[in-house]
C-alpha cells in the first residue's frame, strides 16, 4: 500500500497530463480573478458593438470647465512627442485606448499621447493644467472597473513608450524601471539573475508595472510577499500641473517625513501620474511544489488553511480556494478529464517556495498526511514538474474565462475576515431563491459561483445569468454591499473603484474619510483635470 504522499504524487502522475489539454496557458489568462462590478454596469460577453459608457449608463454630465479639444492642442502635443507620438482622429486606432479588454466600457477620446520621457508627461500635464484640458493615464489597459478608458472626450497618456528598466542592485535586490514595463517582461528579466517581481497577476503579459502600483493591485503572491504598500520603496510621479515629484528612493529604510509615495499606490491615477517606480524584488525560489485538494466543507478549507500556517509558514507562498459551482462552470466551457476520482464540494490550492526541494517536500508530504489522516481533505494530486505546476494553476485561472462565456454574469471582488467568506455565498444565493430568481424553472440566475484568495480574505463572487435582469440587479445591490459592510469587510478588495464602484464608497469608508480623500484631491488636482468621474463619489 502506497503512502499518503506517494498515492498523491502518483495521481498527480494520472490526471495533470490532461489538465494541459484545456490549454490555458498560465501567462496569458487575461486577468487573475474576475472583476466586480455594480448591477447598474453589467455586461455581457458576448461580441457585438461595444456602446459607449455614457450610453450605457445614463446620468455622467461633461464637466463643462474642460476644455474642448483643437487643432492647436494637437499642434502643440505635436513638439512635445512628435508626429509619430501621437494618435489623432483615427477611430480604428483610438479604438484599443477608448475600449477596456471587456468591451464593458467605452470612451470618445479622440487623442492618445504616448510620451518616451518623464519629462515629455511633465510638459503635457503643465500644458493641460494650462489649457483645462482632462486626461486619462492609461498602461496596458487590463483593469477591470473602467479607470483606465475616458468616460467622454479626455485625451488618453498612454505610457506604453516609457518601458526602460533604470537600474537594479543585484545585493539588496532593489529593481528601477519606467513606469510602462510590463510586468512579465520585469519578472524575466529578473529570472536570469535569480530574482522575481514580488507580485504575480494573470493578466501579467500585458499590465504595467505604473497601472499595478496605480491600482494596488493584489494577485496570487500577497500571502507571501505582502501589497505593494510594503514592497514600493519609491516613485517618481508627474502632479497635474506639471510638476515632477522624483521620490526614487532605493532605501528599506527612511524615517523623514510623511511617506508621499504611499498617496499614490492605489490612487487610480487621479492626483499623479507614475512614470518610475523603485521596489524591492525577492529571490526567485529554487524549489517549487503545487497541491490540490478535494474537501468536503468550507470549514474544513479554514482547518487546512491554518494549519498550512503552522506546517508550511515560512515556504508558503498561495493559499487559494473554489467551490463545486465554480468546478461545474470550468467544465461547462472546457473538456478536461477528471482531476480527481469523485467531486468534492470545496478545493484549494496550495503553493510552496523555498530554497531546499528536500526540505519543502518534506514539509508538505507531512502536512498533506496531517490533512488527510485527520479527515480535513479527502484526495489530492501534487504537480511533479513545471509543466504540471502550470496546468494545476489552469484550473484557478481558468474561471475567469469560462464565467467570460456565460450571456451574462454579475461580478463582485469583495474582502472580509475569513470565516465569513461562504456565508455570504450562501447568504446570497438563499436571497436570490427568496427573490424567485434562482433554483426555479426558468430563473434568470443560472448559478452562483465563489473562488478567491483565502490567504487575504479576498472572494470573488460571481452570479452567472441567462441575461440581463433589472430584477436581479435590484436583489444584489444594494443588499450584497450592506452585507459586506456589517461583517467589517471592502466593496473592493483588490480591483479598485474606477468608474464601476466609485459610488459605493461609502460601504467602505466613512464620510470623514472620504472627505479627507477629497480635500487631497482638490489640493494636488484643483482644476479635476486627472481621470475625471471616477474614483470618489460624485454625489
Amino acid at each position: 500500500m502506497f503512502s499518503v504522499s506517494s498515492r498523491l504524487r502518483l495521481v498527480s502522475k494520472r490526471v495533470v497530463a490532461t489538465l494541459a489539454s484545456s490549454n490555458t496557458n498560465r501567462t496569458i489568462v487575461p486577468s487573475v480573478a474576475a472583476a466586480m462590478v455594480n448591477s447598474k454596469r453589467l455586461y455581457s460577453n458576448k461580441k457585438g458593438k461595444v456602446s459607449y459608457t455614457v450610453d450605457k449608463f445614463p446620468g455622467y454630465v461633461r464637466n463643462e470647465n474642460y476644455k474642448q479639444l483643437t487643432e492647436q492642442d494637437v499642434d502643440y502635443f505635436k513638439t512635445i512627442v512628435g508626429e509619430q507620438g501621437l494618435i489623432y482622429g483615427n477611430q480604428d486606432d483610438l479604438f484599443p485606448f477608448n475600449t477596456d479588454w471587456m468591451h464593458k466600457f467605452r470612451g470618445k477620446s479622440q487623442l492618445v499621447l504616448k510620451p518616451k520621457t518623464t519629462q515629455q508627461v511633465s510638459a503635457i500635464m503643465k500644458y493641460c493644467n494650462q489649457q483645462r484640458l482632462a486626461v486619462v493615464p492609461q498602461g496596458g489597459n487590463t483593469g477591470l472597473v473602467g479607470g483606465s478608458v475616458p468616460v467622454f472626450d479626455e485625451i488618453v497618456l498612454s505610457l506604453q513608450g516609457m518601458n526602460r528598466i533604470r537600474g537594479f542592485d543585484n545585493v539588496s535586490g532593489i529593481l528601477t524601471a519606467d513606469a510602462g514595463c510590463v510586468l512579465e517582461v520585469l519578472d524575466n528579466w529578473l529570472a536570469e539573475k535569480g530574482y522575481m517581481m514580488p507580485l504575480d497577476l494573470g493578466a501579467k503579459g500585458s499590465c504595467h508595472i505604473g497601472g499595478n502600483i496605480a491600482t494596488n493591485a493584489g494577485g496570487l503572491r500577497l500571502l507571501r510577499y505582502g501589497s505593494l504598500h510594503g514592497t514600493v520603496l519609491g516613485l517618481e510621479v508627474v502632479l497635474p500641473d506639471g510638476t515632477i515629484l522624483d521620490n526614487m528612493s532605493v532605501l528599506r529604510k527612511d524615517n523623514t517625513g510623511y511617506d508621499l509615495k504611499q498617496l499614490f499606490i492605489g490612487s487610480e491615477g487621479t492626483i499623479g501620474v507614475i512614470t518610475g517606480v523603485s521596489i524591492l524584488t525577492p529571490h526567485r525560489s529554487k524549489a517549487v511544489n503545487v497541491a490540490l485538494l478535494g474537501l468536503n466543507s468550507f470549514e474544513d478549507v479554514q482547518k487546512a488553511f491554518k494549519q498550512s500556517r503552522i506546517e508550511l509558514s515560512e515556504i508558503l507562498s498561495a493559499f487559494e480556494f473554489w467551490d463545486k459551482s465554480a468546478l461545474h462552470m470550468f467544465k461547462k466551457h472546457a473538456t478536461p478529464k477528471e482531476v480527481m476520482e469523485q467531486e468534492y464540494p470545496f478545493y484549494v490550492l496550495i503553493e510552496t517556495s523555498g530554497s531546499n526541494k528536500d526540505h519543502d517536500d518534506g514539509k508538505l508530504t507531512t502536512y498533506l498526511e496531517n490533512m488527510m489522516d485527520g479527515g480535513v481533505a479527502q484526495d489530492g494530486v501534487v504537480a511533479q514538474d513545471e509543466t504540471q505546476i502550470r496546468s494545476l494553476w489552469s484550473l484557478r485561472e481558468g474561471f475567469t474565462e469560462a464565467l467570460g462565456k456565460e450571456p451574462a454574469v454579475y461580478k463582485y471582488d469583495i474582502s472580509m475576515p475569513v470565516p465569513r467568506l461562504y456565508e455570504c455565498v450562501e447568504d446570497m444565493r438563499q436571497h436570490l431563491r427568496d427573490g424567485g430568481v434562482f433554483d426555479q424553472e426558468n430563473s434568470p440566475v443560472t448559478d452562483v459561483v465563489a473562488y478567491g484568495h483565502v490567504g487575504d480574505g479576498n472572494l470573488h463572487l460571481n452570479i452567472a445569468a441567462s441575461h440581463l435582469d433589472p430584477t436581479v440587479s435590484s436583489l444584489i445591490e444594494p443588499y450584497l454591499f450592506e452585507w459586506v459592510s456589517k461583517h467589517q469587510g471592502s466593496i473592493s478588495a483588490e480591483h479598485g473603484l474606477g468608474v464601476a464602484k466609485n459610488e459605493f464608497l461609502g460601504y467602505s469608508k466613512s464620510p470623514v474619510m472620504i472627505q479627507l480623500m477629497k480635500t487631497m484631491k482638490n489640493m494636488l488636482d484643483p482644476n479635476a483635470i486627472l481621470n475625471p468621474y471616477k474614483y470618489l463619489p460624485t454625489h
